[in-house]
Protein backbone atom coordinates (compact mmCIF):
# COMPACT_ATOMS: atom_id res chain seq x y z
CA UNK A 1 0.00 0.00 0.00
CA UNK A 2 0.94 3.67 -0.35
CA UNK A 3 1.77 4.06 3.33
CA UNK A 4 3.94 0.90 3.44
CA UNK A 5 5.95 2.16 0.49
CA UNK A 6 6.68 5.75 1.61
CA UNK A 7 6.52 5.52 5.42
CA UNK A 8 6.51 8.71 7.51
CA UNK A 9 6.18 11.12 4.58
CA UNK A 10 3.14 9.24 3.34
CA UNK A 11 1.62 9.28 6.82
CA UNK A 12 1.92 13.07 7.13
CA UNK A 13 0.54 13.56 3.63
CA UNK A 14 -2.34 11.24 4.42
CA UNK A 15 -3.19 13.09 7.65
CA UNK A 16 -3.22 16.37 5.72
CA UNK A 17 -5.47 14.81 3.08
CA UNK A 18 -7.89 13.51 5.73
CA UNK A 19 -8.03 16.87 7.49
CA UNK A 20 -8.66 18.72 4.21
CA UNK A 21 -11.34 16.18 3.33
CA UNK A 22 -12.98 16.65 6.70
CA UNK A 23 -12.91 20.44 6.44
CA UNK A 24 -14.51 20.46 3.00
CA UNK A 25 -17.05 17.87 4.16
CA UNK A 26 -18.00 20.15 7.05
CA UNK A 27 -18.27 23.13 4.67
CA UNK A 28 -20.64 21.40 2.28
CA UNK A 29 -22.65 19.34 4.78
CA UNK A 30 -25.20 22.11 5.44
CA UNK A 31 -25.47 22.96 1.76
CA UNK A 32 -26.19 19.34 0.90
CA UNK A 33 -28.43 18.82 3.92
CA UNK A 34 -26.32 15.92 5.14
CA UNK A 35 -24.87 15.79 8.69
CA UNK A 36 -21.11 16.27 8.61
CA UNK A 37 -20.45 13.06 10.56
CA UNK A 38 -21.81 11.05 7.62
CA UNK A 39 -19.33 12.69 5.26
CA UNK A 40 -16.47 12.16 7.71
CA UNK A 41 -17.33 8.47 7.98
CA UNK A 42 -17.58 8.16 4.19
CA UNK A 43 -14.07 9.64 3.85
CA UNK A 44 -12.78 6.99 6.25
CA UNK A 45 -14.53 4.18 4.42
CA UNK A 46 -13.26 5.43 1.04
CA UNK A 47 -9.59 5.36 2.02
CA UNK A 48 -10.02 2.01 3.80
CA UNK A 49 -9.22 -1.43 2.46
CA UNK A 50 -12.68 -1.93 0.92
CA UNK A 51 -12.44 1.47 -0.79
CA UNK A 52 -9.29 2.87 -2.36
CA UNK A 53 -7.15 0.50 -0.32
CA UNK A 54 -4.85 3.25 1.01
CA UNK A 55 -5.16 2.16 4.65
CA UNK A 56 -5.92 -1.19 6.21
CA UNK A 57 -7.16 -0.54 9.74
CA UNK A 58 -8.83 -3.07 12.02
CA UNK A 59 -7.38 -2.17 15.43
CA UNK A 60 -10.38 -1.75 17.73
CA UNK A 61 -8.15 -0.84 20.69
CA UNK A 62 -6.64 2.14 18.86
CA UNK A 63 -10.05 3.23 17.56
CA UNK A 64 -11.43 3.03 21.09
CA UNK A 65 -8.57 5.14 22.48
CA UNK A 66 -8.96 7.80 19.78
CA UNK A 67 -12.73 7.76 20.20
CA UNK A 68 -12.64 8.26 23.97
CA UNK A 69 -10.07 11.05 23.67
CA UNK A 70 -12.13 12.80 21.00
CA UNK A 71 -15.33 12.46 23.03
CA UNK A 72 -13.62 14.07 26.03
CA UNK A 73 -12.62 17.06 23.87
CA UNK A 74 -16.07 17.33 22.28
CA UNK A 75 -17.92 17.07 25.60
CA UNK A 76 -15.59 19.67 27.12
CA UNK A 77 -16.18 22.12 24.27
CA UNK A 78 -19.92 21.54 24.40
CA UNK A 79 -19.99 22.14 28.16
CA UNK A 80 -18.02 25.38 27.81
CA UNK A 81 -20.68 26.85 25.52
CA UNK A 82 -23.64 25.68 27.62
CA UNK A 83 -25.27 28.45 29.65
CA UNK A 84 -26.20 27.36 33.16
CA UNK A 85 -29.16 29.75 33.20
CA UNK A 86 -30.59 27.84 30.24
CA UNK A 87 -29.70 24.34 31.45
CA UNK A 88 -31.02 24.93 34.98
CA UNK A 89 -34.59 25.21 33.71
CA UNK A 90 -34.34 21.82 31.94
CA UNK A 91 -32.10 19.99 34.42
CA UNK A 92 -34.78 17.60 35.71
CA UNK A 93 -36.17 16.51 32.30
CA UNK A 94 -32.66 16.20 30.86
CA UNK A 95 -31.50 13.98 33.71
CA UNK A 96 -34.66 11.91 33.40
CA UNK A 97 -33.97 11.42 29.69
CA UNK A 98 -30.32 10.63 30.43
CA UNK A 99 -31.20 7.86 32.90
CA UNK A 100 -34.76 6.56 32.57
CA UNK A 101 -34.78 7.36 28.86
CA UNK A 102 -31.56 5.46 28.15
CA UNK A 103 -32.75 2.50 30.24
CA UNK A 104 -36.09 2.30 28.42
CA UNK A 105 -34.48 2.67 24.98
CA UNK A 106 -31.82 0.07 25.75
CA UNK A 107 -34.31 -2.43 27.15
CA UNK A 108 -36.73 -2.06 24.24
CA UNK A 109 -34.07 -2.49 21.55
CA UNK A 110 -32.32 -5.22 23.54
CA UNK A 111 -35.42 -7.38 23.87
CA UNK A 112 -36.30 -6.78 20.20
CA UNK A 113 -32.80 -7.86 19.11
CA UNK A 114 -33.08 -11.01 21.24
CA UNK A 115 -36.50 -11.93 19.84
CA UNK A 116 -35.72 -11.13 16.20
CA UNK A 117 -32.12 -12.20 15.73
CA UNK A 118 -29.83 -15.08 16.61
CA UNK A 119 -28.54 -13.45 19.79
CA UNK A 120 -28.73 -14.45 23.42
CA UNK A 121 -30.74 -12.23 25.77
CA UNK A 122 -27.57 -10.70 27.25
CA UNK A 123 -26.12 -10.09 23.77
CA UNK A 124 -29.37 -8.42 22.71
CA UNK A 125 -29.39 -6.23 25.81
CA UNK A 126 -25.73 -5.39 25.15
CA UNK A 127 -26.64 -4.20 21.65
CA UNK A 128 -29.52 -2.17 23.12
CA UNK A 129 -27.21 -0.58 25.70
CA UNK A 130 -24.74 0.43 23.00
CA UNK A 131 -27.35 2.34 20.98
CA UNK A 132 -29.27 3.53 24.04
CA UNK A 133 -27.79 7.02 24.36
CA UNK A 134 -27.89 10.03 22.10
CA UNK A 135 -24.56 11.36 20.93
CA UNK A 136 -23.09 14.67 22.13
CA UNK A 137 -20.98 15.21 19.01
CA UNK A 138 -23.93 14.61 16.67
CA UNK A 139 -26.42 16.66 18.72
CA UNK A 140 -24.07 19.62 19.32
CA UNK A 141 -23.20 19.74 15.61
CA UNK A 142 -26.83 19.34 14.48
CA UNK A 143 -28.18 22.11 16.72
CA UNK A 144 -25.29 24.58 16.56
CA UNK A 145 -26.54 26.59 13.58
CA UNK A 146 -30.20 25.56 13.49
CA UNK A 147 -32.96 27.85 14.73
CA UNK A 148 -34.52 25.52 17.27
CA UNK A 149 -36.39 26.95 20.26
CA UNK A 150 -34.08 27.46 23.22
CA UNK A 151 -35.95 25.03 25.48
CA UNK A 152 -35.64 22.22 22.93
CA UNK A 153 -31.98 22.90 22.22
CA UNK A 154 -31.09 23.08 25.92
CA UNK A 155 -32.94 19.85 26.72
CA UNK A 156 -31.29 17.90 23.90
CA UNK A 157 -27.79 19.25 24.57
CA UNK A 158 -28.02 18.64 28.33
CA UNK A 159 -29.36 15.12 27.71
CA UNK A 160 -26.60 14.24 25.24
CA UNK A 161 -23.96 15.69 27.54
CA UNK A 162 -25.07 13.60 30.52
CA UNK A 163 -26.44 10.34 29.11
CA UNK A 164 -23.13 8.80 28.01
CA UNK A 165 -22.33 7.56 31.56
CA UNK A 166 -25.56 5.52 31.65
CA UNK A 167 -24.81 3.92 28.26
CA UNK A 168 -21.20 3.20 29.25
CA UNK A 169 -22.34 1.67 32.55
CA UNK A 170 -24.93 -0.57 30.87
CA UNK A 171 -22.49 -1.62 28.14
CA UNK A 172 -19.73 -2.58 30.58
CA UNK A 173 -22.25 -4.25 32.89
CA UNK A 174 -23.62 -6.54 30.18
CA UNK A 175 -20.10 -7.35 28.97
CA UNK A 176 -19.23 -8.37 32.54
CA UNK A 177 -22.38 -10.48 32.83
CA UNK A 178 -21.58 -12.23 29.54
CA UNK A 179 -17.97 -12.95 30.52
CA UNK A 180 -18.91 -13.82 34.13
CA UNK A 181 -22.23 -15.69 34.00
CA UNK A 182 -22.40 -16.03 37.80
CA UNK A 183 -22.66 -12.23 38.21
CA UNK A 184 -25.85 -10.34 39.07
CA UNK A 185 -27.17 -7.15 37.50
CA UNK A 186 -28.58 -6.09 40.88
CA UNK A 187 -25.09 -6.00 42.36
CA UNK A 188 -24.08 -3.47 39.71
CA UNK A 189 -26.81 -0.92 40.48
CA UNK A 190 -25.02 0.64 43.50
CA UNK A 191 -21.94 0.97 41.30
CA UNK A 192 -23.88 3.18 38.88
CA UNK A 193 -24.91 5.66 41.56
CA UNK A 194 -21.37 5.67 42.94
CA UNK A 195 -19.95 6.44 39.48
CA UNK A 196 -22.45 9.26 38.92
CA UNK A 197 -21.83 10.74 42.36
CA UNK A 198 -18.05 10.69 42.00
CA UNK A 199 -18.31 12.16 38.48
CA UNK A 200 -20.57 14.99 39.64
CA UNK A 201 -18.46 15.92 42.68
CA UNK A 202 -15.09 15.74 40.92
CA UNK A 203 -16.50 17.60 37.92
CA UNK A 204 -17.48 20.53 40.16
CA UNK A 205 -14.15 20.43 42.02
CA UNK A 206 -12.00 20.33 38.90
CA UNK A 207 -14.18 22.97 37.21
CA UNK A 208 -13.64 25.40 40.06
CA UNK A 209 -9.96 24.52 40.31
CA UNK A 210 -9.50 25.09 36.57
CA UNK A 211 -11.30 28.46 36.70
CA UNK A 212 -9.22 29.59 39.65
CA UNK A 213 -5.97 28.45 38.01
CA UNK A 214 -6.72 30.14 34.69
CA UNK A 215 -7.53 33.42 36.43
CA UNK A 216 -4.62 33.47 38.89
CA UNK A 217 -1.64 31.70 37.29
CA UNK A 218 0.49 34.08 35.23
CA UNK A 219 1.84 32.22 32.22
CA UNK A 220 4.50 33.48 29.86
CA UNK A 221 2.21 33.45 26.82
CA UNK A 222 -1.52 33.91 26.36
CA UNK A 223 -1.46 30.93 23.99
CA UNK A 224 -0.82 28.63 26.96
CA UNK A 225 -4.20 29.29 28.63
CA UNK A 226 -6.27 27.30 26.09
CA UNK A 227 -3.78 24.43 26.43
CA UNK A 228 -4.16 24.65 30.21
CA UNK A 229 -7.93 24.27 29.83
CA UNK A 230 -7.50 21.12 27.71
CA UNK A 231 -5.06 19.74 30.28
CA UNK A 232 -7.71 20.19 32.95
CA UNK A 233 -10.27 18.38 30.75
CA UNK A 234 -7.97 15.39 30.36
CA UNK A 235 -6.91 15.26 34.01
CA UNK A 236 -10.57 15.53 35.06
CA UNK A 237 -11.44 12.49 32.97
CA UNK A 238 -8.33 10.55 33.94
CA UNK A 239 -8.52 11.00 37.71
CA UNK A 240 -12.30 10.51 37.84
CA UNK A 241 -12.10 7.28 35.84
CA UNK A 242 -9.12 6.10 37.92
CA UNK A 243 -11.07 6.40 41.20
CA UNK A 244 -14.12 4.65 39.74
CA UNK A 245 -16.26 7.62 38.71
CA UNK A 246 -17.82 8.59 35.40
CA UNK A 247 -15.11 10.47 33.51
CA UNK A 248 -17.47 11.69 30.78
CA UNK A 249 -19.90 13.18 33.29
CA UNK A 250 -17.05 14.84 35.22
CA UNK A 251 -15.66 16.45 32.05
CA UNK A 252 -19.06 17.86 31.02
CA UNK A 253 -19.78 19.19 34.53
CA UNK A 254 -16.29 20.71 34.81
CA UNK A 255 -16.73 22.45 31.44
CA UNK A 256 -20.15 23.71 32.52
CA UNK A 257 -18.58 25.24 35.65
CA UNK A 258 -15.67 26.77 33.73
CA UNK A 259 -17.83 28.16 30.92
CA UNK A 260 -20.16 29.96 33.32
CA UNK A 261 -17.44 31.73 35.30
CA UNK A 262 -15.48 34.86 34.48
CA UNK A 263 -12.24 33.84 32.79
CA UNK A 264 -9.07 35.56 31.74
CA UNK A 265 -8.48 34.90 28.01
CA UNK A 266 -12.04 33.60 27.78
CA UNK A 267 -12.42 34.05 24.03
CA UNK A 268 -9.04 32.52 23.22
CA UNK A 269 -9.94 29.47 25.31
CA UNK A 270 -13.35 29.11 23.67
CA UNK A 271 -12.06 29.57 20.12
CA UNK A 272 -9.17 27.14 20.63
CA UNK A 273 -11.43 24.45 22.08
CA UNK A 274 -13.98 24.89 19.31
CA UNK A 275 -11.29 24.34 16.68
CA UNK A 276 -9.80 21.45 18.64
CA UNK A 277 -13.23 19.84 18.97
CA UNK A 278 -13.74 20.08 15.21
CA UNK A 279 -10.38 18.40 14.59
CA UNK A 280 -11.18 15.68 17.13
CA UNK A 281 -14.58 15.11 15.51
CA UNK A 282 -13.10 14.88 12.02
CA UNK A 283 -10.37 12.43 13.00
CA UNK A 284 -12.65 10.35 15.22
CA UNK A 285 -15.32 9.77 12.58
CA UNK A 286 -12.73 9.09 9.89
CA UNK A 287 -11.04 6.52 12.14
CA UNK A 288 -14.39 4.92 12.92
CA UNK A 289 -15.11 4.87 9.18
CA UNK A 290 -11.80 3.11 8.63
CA UNK A 291 -12.70 0.51 11.25
CA UNK A 292 -15.88 -0.40 9.37
CA UNK A 293 -15.62 -2.65 6.33
CA UNK A 294 -18.32 -1.73 3.76
CA UNK A 295 -18.53 -5.34 2.54
CA UNK A 296 -19.68 -6.35 6.02
CA UNK A 297 -21.69 -3.25 7.02
CA UNK A 298 -23.65 -3.24 3.77
CA UNK A 299 -24.18 -6.97 3.49
CA UNK A 300 -27.80 -8.00 2.97
CA UNK A 301 -28.08 -9.53 6.45
CA UNK A 302 -26.79 -6.40 8.23
CA UNK A 303 -28.95 -4.09 6.10
CA UNK A 304 -32.12 -6.02 6.92
CA UNK A 305 -31.31 -6.35 10.64
CA UNK A 306 -30.09 -2.77 10.83
CA UNK A 307 -33.17 -1.35 9.14
CA UNK A 308 -35.52 -3.28 11.42
CA UNK A 309 -33.76 -2.03 14.57
CA UNK A 310 -33.41 1.50 13.17
CA UNK A 311 -37.16 1.72 12.55
CA UNK A 312 -37.89 0.31 16.00
CA UNK A 313 -35.43 2.76 17.58
CA UNK A 314 -36.76 5.84 15.78
CA UNK A 315 -40.47 5.03 15.78
CA UNK A 316 -40.96 2.98 18.97
CA UNK A 317 -38.09 2.88 21.49
CA UNK A 318 -37.03 6.53 21.49
CA UNK A 319 -40.58 8.01 21.58
CA UNK A 320 -41.55 5.53 24.33
CA UNK A 321 -38.48 6.55 26.34
CA UNK A 322 -39.17 10.28 25.86
CA UNK A 323 -42.87 10.13 26.77
CA UNK A 324 -42.18 8.00 29.86
CA UNK A 325 -39.25 10.19 30.97
CA UNK A 326 -41.21 13.42 30.63
CA UNK A 327 -44.42 12.33 32.36
CA UNK A 328 -45.88 15.21 34.42
CA UNK A 329 -43.18 17.57 33.17
CA UNK A 330 -44.09 20.73 31.29
CA UNK A 331 -43.57 19.53 27.73
CA UNK A 332 -46.26 19.56 25.07
CA UNK A 333 -46.92 16.60 22.79
CA UNK A 334 -45.23 18.46 19.93
CA UNK A 335 -42.15 19.09 22.06
CA UNK A 336 -41.98 15.44 23.08
CA UNK A 337 -42.30 14.37 19.45
CA UNK A 338 -39.47 16.68 18.44
CA UNK A 339 -37.19 15.47 21.26
CA UNK A 340 -37.99 11.92 20.15
CA UNK A 341 -36.99 12.68 16.58
CA UNK A 342 -33.85 14.64 17.46
CA UNK A 343 -32.28 11.86 19.55
CA UNK A 344 -29.37 11.37 17.18
CA UNK A 345 -26.95 8.46 17.39
CA UNK A 346 -23.32 9.05 16.46
CA UNK A 347 -19.81 8.41 17.73
CA UNK A 348 -20.69 7.13 21.21
CA UNK A 349 -22.53 3.99 20.01
CA UNK A 350 -19.75 3.17 17.54
CA UNK A 351 -17.04 3.66 20.18
CA UNK A 352 -19.03 1.53 22.65
CA UNK A 353 -19.42 -1.12 19.95
CA UNK A 354 -15.63 -1.56 19.99
CA UNK A 355 -15.74 -2.69 23.64
CA UNK A 356 -17.15 -6.18 22.87
CA UNK A 357 -14.57 -6.57 20.08
CA UNK A 358 -11.73 -5.67 22.44
CA UNK A 359 -13.09 -8.20 24.97
CA UNK A 360 -13.28 -10.85 22.23
CA UNK A 361 -16.98 -11.61 22.72
CA UNK A 362 -18.78 -13.95 20.37
CA UNK A 363 -20.92 -12.08 17.81
CA UNK A 364 -19.04 -8.82 18.65
CA UNK A 365 -18.38 -8.10 14.96
CA UNK A 366 -22.05 -8.63 14.12
CA UNK A 367 -23.05 -6.24 16.90
CA UNK A 368 -20.53 -3.65 15.66
CA UNK A 369 -21.79 -3.82 12.06
CA UNK A 370 -25.45 -3.48 13.10
CA UNK A 371 -24.65 -0.54 15.41
CA UNK A 372 -22.66 1.14 12.64
CA UNK A 373 -25.59 0.80 10.24
CA UNK A 374 -28.03 2.16 12.85
CA UNK A 375 -25.82 5.23 13.36
CA UNK A 376 -25.69 5.88 9.61
CA UNK A 377 -29.47 5.55 9.37
CA UNK A 378 -30.07 7.82 12.35
CA UNK A 379 -27.75 10.52 11.04
CA UNK A 380 -29.14 10.41 7.50
CA UNK A 381 -32.84 10.21 8.35
CA UNK A 382 -33.09 12.17 11.60
CA UNK A 383 -30.07 14.47 11.36
CA UNK A 384 -30.90 15.70 7.87
CA UNK A 385 -34.52 16.48 8.74
CA UNK A 386 -34.28 18.19 12.16
CA UNK A 387 -34.98 21.67 10.78
CA UNK A 388 -37.91 20.41 8.69
CA UNK A 389 -39.45 18.57 11.66
CA UNK A 390 -39.00 21.62 13.92
CA UNK A 391 -40.78 23.77 11.33
CA UNK A 392 -43.66 21.30 10.98
CA UNK A 393 -44.08 21.15 14.77
CA UNK A 394 -43.84 24.94 15.07
CA UNK A 395 -40.73 24.76 17.24
CA UNK A 396 -38.51 27.05 15.20
CA UNK A 397 -36.79 29.68 17.33
CA UNK A 398 -35.40 33.10 16.41
CA UNK A 399 -32.62 33.38 13.88
CA UNK A 400 -29.23 32.73 15.44
CA UNK A 401 -27.38 35.91 14.66
CA UNK A 402 -23.65 35.28 14.67
CA UNK A 403 -21.38 38.09 13.46
CA UNK A 404 -19.30 37.18 10.42
CA UNK A 405 -16.29 39.35 11.02
CA UNK A 406 -12.68 38.94 12.05
CA UNK A 407 -12.25 41.21 15.06
CA UNK A 408 -9.87 39.47 17.46
CA UNK A 409 -11.25 39.48 20.98
CA UNK A 410 -8.40 39.89 23.42
CA UNK A 411 -8.25 39.48 27.16
CA UNK A 412 -5.18 41.43 28.21
CA UNK A 413 -4.22 39.77 31.46
CA UNK A 414 -1.10 41.87 32.14
CA UNK A 415 -3.01 45.10 31.54
CA UNK A 416 -6.00 43.88 33.59
CA UNK A 417 -8.35 44.78 30.73
CA UNK A 418 -10.76 42.84 28.53
CA UNK A 419 -12.69 43.23 25.30
CA UNK A 420 -16.37 42.47 25.93
CA UNK A 421 -18.80 41.48 23.17
CA UNK A 422 -22.48 42.36 23.60
CA UNK A 423 -25.40 42.12 21.19
CA UNK A 424 -28.27 44.55 21.68
CA UNK A 425 -31.92 43.50 21.41
CA UNK A 426 -35.20 45.35 20.98
CA UNK A 427 -35.58 45.46 24.76
CA UNK A 428 -32.09 46.82 25.46
CA UNK A 429 -31.95 50.20 27.20
CA UNK A 430 -29.03 51.16 24.94
CA UNK A 431 -31.06 51.04 21.73
CA UNK A 432 -31.85 54.45 20.29
CA UNK A 433 -29.19 56.27 22.31
CA UNK A 434 -26.20 58.12 20.93
CA UNK A 435 -22.81 57.05 22.21
CA UNK A 436 -22.24 60.43 23.84
CA UNK A 437 -25.44 59.93 25.84
CA UNK A 438 -24.44 56.56 27.32
CA UNK A 439 -23.56 56.28 30.98
CA UNK A 440 -21.08 53.42 30.92
CA UNK A 441 -18.79 52.67 33.88
CA UNK A 442 -15.45 54.43 34.15
CA UNK A 443 -12.56 53.06 32.12
CA UNK A 444 -14.81 51.45 29.48
CA UNK A 445 -15.04 52.45 25.84
CA UNK A 446 -16.93 51.15 22.79
CA UNK A 447 -14.18 50.43 20.25
CA UNK A 448 -16.20 48.92 17.41
CA UNK A 449 -19.76 48.16 16.31
CA UNK A 450 -20.77 45.38 13.91
CA UNK A 451 -24.04 46.10 12.09
CA UNK A 452 -25.31 43.97 9.20
CA UNK A 453 -21.88 42.32 8.99
CA UNK A 454 -20.26 45.73 8.48
CA UNK A 455 -17.71 47.28 10.86
CA UNK A 456 -18.76 50.75 12.02
CA UNK A 457 -16.25 53.11 13.58
CA UNK A 458 -18.09 54.58 16.59
CA UNK A 459 -18.15 58.27 17.43
CA UNK A 460 -20.29 60.47 19.67
CA UNK A 461 -23.24 60.84 17.27
CA UNK A 462 -23.48 57.11 16.46
CA UNK A 463 -26.93 55.75 17.39
CA UNK A 464 -27.11 52.20 18.71
CA UNK A 465 -29.61 49.94 16.97
CA UNK A 466 -31.17 46.60 17.89
CA UNK A 467 -29.00 43.70 16.72
CA UNK A 468 -25.74 45.65 16.94
CA UNK A 469 -22.67 43.83 18.22
CA UNK A 470 -20.77 46.15 20.54
CA UNK A 471 -17.10 45.58 21.37
CA UNK A 472 -16.19 47.35 24.56
CA UNK A 473 -12.74 47.66 26.11
CA UNK A 474 -13.03 47.73 29.89
CA UNK A 475 -10.76 47.37 32.89
CA UNK A 476 -11.35 43.96 34.47
CA UNK A 477 -12.41 45.39 37.84
CA UNK A 478 -15.25 47.34 36.18
CA UNK A 479 -16.50 44.41 34.08
CA UNK A 480 -19.35 43.45 36.43
CA UNK A 481 -20.61 47.04 36.49
CA UNK A 482 -20.48 47.14 32.70
CA UNK A 483 -22.45 43.89 32.36
CA UNK A 484 -25.18 45.16 34.69
CA UNK A 485 -25.48 48.35 32.63
CA UNK A 486 -25.58 46.47 29.33
CA UNK A 487 -28.24 44.05 30.56
CA UNK A 488 -30.64 46.79 31.63
CA UNK A 489 -33.89 46.76 29.69
CA UNK A 490 -35.72 49.75 28.37
CA UNK A 491 -39.06 50.68 29.95
CA UNK A 492 -42.25 50.27 27.89
CA UNK A 493 -42.46 54.01 27.65
CA UNK A 494 -38.94 54.25 26.20
CA UNK A 495 -39.66 51.47 23.73
CA UNK A 496 -42.92 53.05 22.67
Amino acid sequence: MFFDTFGTDAFLLLVAFLLFSGIFAAKFSNRWGVPSLILFIIVGMLVGSDGLGIIYFDNADTAQLIGVLALVIILFEGGLHTKWATVRSVAVPSLSLATVGVLVTSSTIGVAAYLLFDLTLLEGLLLGAIVGSTDAAAVFAALKERNIKAKMGATLEAESGTNDPMAVFLTLSFIELITKPDGSIWMLIPTFFLQMGIGLVLGIIFGRLASYSINTIKLGSSALYPILSVAFALITYGITAFVGGSGFLAVYIAALVIGNRELTYRYSIFQFNEGFAWMAQILMFIILGLLAFPEQVFSSAVIVDGLILSILLIVVARPLAVFLSLIKLKYSVKEKLFISWAGLRGAVPIVLATFPIVEGLENSQIIFNIVFFIVLTSALVQGASISWVAKKLDLVGPQKDVPHHSIELISMGKAAAEMVQFQTSEESALVGQKLKELTLPNHSNINAIIRDNQVITPYGETVIQAGDFLYILVESKYKDQLKKRLEQRASKKDRG
